[in-house]
């Protein structure tokens, strides 16, 4: 018995390879086991060569890996591509043999089994899940679950298939790719996207405007499915243009905002971003990166959109950029996202990619308690409202926001440099003043600052320092290093950085190496900004794949 598999289904879009992947990993975890889930899949509706990768294990999993143990293959195409990234003793499941391919496949009479070709995917969920040594109650459990909608005929002819399939494979007698039973108690299935979602609901988010773009739809599509239950209004714009100035429209009415998009759409975003800052105006942006320019590569991940939002938007004012790991790190900064926002009064940027927004993981529930309830919200009076100033110069820099119409105050917004009232001035000294108090919100967003992550030896030979997704990869990478020589920084707020949370870190190691998503070292430039880094290295990847273990140790070398 193992204690790690690593399954990868191939197919084209639309033979339902999504559908296995999705629920044999929710029955996988419901078995208690840690679940990696990496999707790659090309720009089309139908056709193309996509996958969905499952790695699971009874120990914690931090990213994907290459070696295949189990590949099901709903196509021939699959096969080809992948049979060389099998392991010693992998398995093909497929409809056929292929000529080359001797005693490496398992040929699973998919047609038969199902009756119909509508539930061949289903064959190989039951056939997969036994070989695992699941349970037939976990996928069975999955399938009553998803589809308990529709009617019950249907739900019960996919139990009959299920059946069937485990029989079939059961008969076989192949036991050497069970995993060991897991103690751990099931956790929780999300992607990044979902824990985005989530942290904005626990926010308390009241608007989402948006254009769909891969990878970030799905966060809107999440709200859209709990807008009538948490009160949310979800819109759809007709442009990126359109939706970042809904959100700011939204704000200023009173509602917790924001929009989500790719490195494409946010770039239509600029002149709204810098409204934003002009009329101090909270919002949160997550933008999800994807390889560019221009349309690039749409379904694939990358980081290379830092220097796109850190520096987004005409004129000078302030912000701050997250970029969380995980779907946990997802949900508590977004959740701190809309709390910061609301107390500095101006944009705050989650940063994600499509590695991240799309791979499903085993995640624990968020500890509630270390969350904020506590939340900054427009005031809903004043004691003179004829004395009333929107953009009063305060210490802070963070002036009395009034939501308009809830009083008898008048709520004074102008995108041209303005007054403390909020009218329009060309006055040189009031400009001076009204950008030294934006700037002044500086302070605020440093107060907040989520300081970076260390782990390992205190001090090290060699440091891989990482930032946002690449996380999970990196540890594993040092993981497979010497314990005691290796240690890991990383940065989930990269911006605004104090140099005082990280500068000791670079003084130990005798070899400190960035690991980044992208071809020009991005993070690491912005570092050097900060402090004086002689002789680092950077680890970058931008083929459009994932970062992983396996890459990072062979640039080592």
């Amino acid at each position: 018995m193992r204690n790690e598999l690593n399954i990868l289904i191939g197919g084209e879009a639309g033979q339902g390879l999504v559908t296995v992947g999705e629920l044999l990993s929710r029955a996988l975890i419901r078995a208690g086991y840690f679940v990696h889930v990496t999707q790659n899949y090309m720009s089309r509706i139908r056709g193309g060569h996509n996958t969905f990768a499952i790695r699971a294990g009874v120990n914690k999993i931090f990213g994907p890996v290459r070696g295949i143990d189990l590949l099901m293959a709903l196509n021939e195409e699959t096969a080809e591509l992948h049979s060389e990234e099998l392991n010693d003793d992998g398995l093909i499941l497929m409809d056929k043999d292929i000529e080359g391919h001797a005693g490496l496949i398992l040929v699973v009479p998919f047609e038969d089994l199902a009756g119909d070709p509508l539930f061949e995917n289903v064959v190989g969920l039951g056939v997969l899940s036994a070989l695992t040594g699941l349970d037939q109650s976990k996928p069975q459990g999955c399938i009553e679950t998803i589809f308990s909608k529709k009617k019950k005929e249907l739900v019960e002819k996919n139990l009959k298939v299920l059946k069937a399939a485990y029989a079939w494979a059961e008969e076989k007698k192949i036991d050497e790719y069970q995993l060991v039973k897991s103690r751990k108690k099931p956790g929780l299935m999300l992607t990044g996207n979902d824990g985005v979602s989530l942290g904005a609901m626990a926010a308390g988010v009241g608007f989402c405007s948006f254009y769909p773009m891969t990878p970030s739809t799905g966060i809107s599509m999440n709200l859209q499915a709990q807008a009538e239950e948490m009160g949310i209004v979800v819109e759809q714009a007709e442009d990126e243009i359109a939706a970042v100035n809904m959100a700011l429209g939204a704000s200023y009415a009173g509602a917790r905002s924001m929009t989500a998009t790719s490195g494409g759409g946010f770039a239509l975003m600029g002149e709204g971003v810098s409204l934003a800052g002009m009329t101090e105006t909270p919002i949160v942006i997550v933008v999800g990166q994807r390889p560019g320019p221009a349309t690039g590569l749409p379904t694939r991940t990358e980081q290379a959109d830092i220097n796109l939002v850190l520096y987004a938007g005409h004129g000078e004012f302030p912000r701050a950029i997250f970029a969380p790991a995980d779907p946990e790190q997802c949900f508590f900064l977004t959740h701190k996202a809309f709390n910061l926002a609301e107390k500095s009064q101006g944009p705050v940027f989650i940063l994600t990619d499509q590695y991240l927004a799309d791979s499903y993981r085993t995640s624990s529930s968020p500890d509630l308690s270390v969350v904020s309830h506590k939340m900054v919200r427009p005031g809903d009076s004043w004691d003179n409202p004829d004395e009333y100033e929107r953009y009063a110069i305060t210490d802070d820099g963070c002036s009395p926001r009034l939501v308009p119409t809830l009083g008898p105050y008048l709520v004074v917004v102008d995108s041209d440099e303005h007054t403390p009232d909020g009218h329009i001035t060309e006055d040189f000294n009031v400009r001076r003043e009204m950008t030294d108090k934006r700037l002044r919100k500086e302070k605020v967003l440093k107060e907040e600052i989520v300081k970076p992550g260390y782990f390992g030896a205190d001090k090290p030979e060699t440091l891989l320092v990482c930032w946002g997704s690449t996380l999970g990869p990196v540890l594993e990478a040092a993981d497979a290093l010497d314990s005691e020589k290796t240690s890991v920084l990383h940065f989930s707020q990269i911006w605004p950085l104090n140099k005082d949370h990280f500068v000791n870190y670079f003084s130990a190691p005798r070899r400190v190496v960035f690991v980044e998503s992208n071809s020009s070292g991005q993070f690491m430039a912005l570092i050097k900004k900060e402090i004086q880094l002689d002789g680092a290295e950077a680890i970058l990847r931008y083929d459009g794949l994932p970062m992983d273990a396996e890459y990072i140790l062979n640039k080592l070398d």
